[in-house]
C-alpha cells in the first residue's frame, strides 16, 4: 500500500536563518522507514492565516501531515490555535495535559503562559513528549509536535507505533569518481523513463581532499524495481568508462 506525507515547519526563526532546522532529515528518514514517504516540505512564518490555509490544502493532499514549532508558551506559539481553527473546533483546556502539567510545575509555577500548553483542540489526542512532558497531539491526519529536536524526536517516537505504515523504502546507491553528471545524464534519463515510479537521482560530490565524481540513487517502495534499476545504472557507469563503487561516497 502506498501512503504519503508532508512535513510542515512553523517558524519565523527558520525563514530569518536564525535556527537551522535540523528536523527535516531525521522525519524523511523515519518515515521512509515506516513507508510514508515525504513528498512536501514546507516552511512557512508564524502568520495565522498562512498557518490555517497551509494545514488546511495540505491535510487534504497527504495521507499524514506533520508540523515542527509553534507550540510553547509564549505570544508567537500560535500552532495548535491555528490547526483548532483549521479543522474547526475549539481550541481548549485539555483536563488530563493540565493536571499532568500542573503537577509537574506546580500550582505556583503553572502560570498563564504554561497552561497554553495545556489547550489542545477539542478531539485531539495528545502526542506524549518524553523529553520536557508538555505534550503534542494528532487531530484527524495532521500531527503537531515541538520544533526543538530533541524533543520532536521524544515525541515522533511516541507517535511511531500508531501511525498506519505502507509499503517501506528501498534504495540502492552507485557512485563514481571516474564521471560527472554531463557524461551521466542521457543514460540517466533512460532509466528514469523505464521505472517511472521510482525517484531516480543524481548527486554530484566534491570533498575537501579533491575527490569528485557523482553519486547515482534508485529509491523506491517496489524493492525489484529498485534493484532492477540500480543493476542499470551500474551497466551504464561502467558503459560509459567509469568505475562503479556500491554505496555513498566517503565523506
Amino acid at each position: 500500500m502506498r501512503r504519503t506525507s508532508a512535513l510542515i515547519l512553523i517558524g519565523n526563526e527558520i525563514l530569518s536563518g536564525r535556527t537551522k532546522d535540523e528536523n527535516i532529515q531525521f522525519l524523511a528518514l523515519r518515515l521512509g522507514e515506516l513507508g510514508i514517504p515525504l513528498r512536501e516540505i514546507r516552511v512557512i512564518p508564524d502568520i495565522r492565516e498562512t498557518i490555517i490555509n497551509t494545514v488546511t490544502e495540505m491535510r487534504a493532499k497527504y495521507d499524514e501531515v506533520f508540523t515542527t514549532g509553534g507550540i510553547g508558551p509564549t505570544h508567537d506559539d500560535i500552532t495548535a490555535p491555528c490547526v483548532a481553527e483549521a479543522f474547526g473546533v475549539p481550541w481548549e483546556i485539555h483536563p488530563p495535559t493540565f493536571k499532568l502539567l500542573e503537577t509537574y510545575f506546580g500550582p505556583e509555577e503553572f502560570n498563564a503562559a504554561r497552561q497554553r500548553m495545556a489547550k489542545l483542540p477539542q478531539g485531539a489526542t495528545p502526542i506524549v513528549n518524553p523529553v520536557s512532558l508538555a505534550p503534542g497531539f494528532s487531530i484527524g491526519n495532521v500531527h503537531v509536535m515541538a520544533g526543538v529536536p530533541r524533543i520532536m524526536r521524544g515525541m515522533f517516537d511516541s507517535l511511531a507505533p500508531s501511525l498506519q505504515k505502507g509499503a517501506p523504502v528501498f534504495s540502492r546507491t552507485w557512485h563514481t569518481t571516474s564521471l560527472f553528471e554531463g557524461t551521466l545524464a542521457d543514460g540517466l534519463e533512460d532509466i528514469q523513463n523505464r521505472f517511472p515510479d521510482l525517484d531516480i537521482g543524481s548527486y554530484p560530490f566534491h570533498r575537501e581532499d579533491g575527490r569528485r565524481g557523482v553519486a547515482l540513487v534508485a529509491k523506491g517502495q517496489n524493492q525489484a524495481e529498485v534493484e532492477e534499476a540500480a543493476s542499470a545504472i551500474h551497466d551504464l557507469i561502467k558503459t560509459k568508462g567509469g568505475i562503479p563503487i556500491e554505496g555513498e561516497p566517503p565523506v
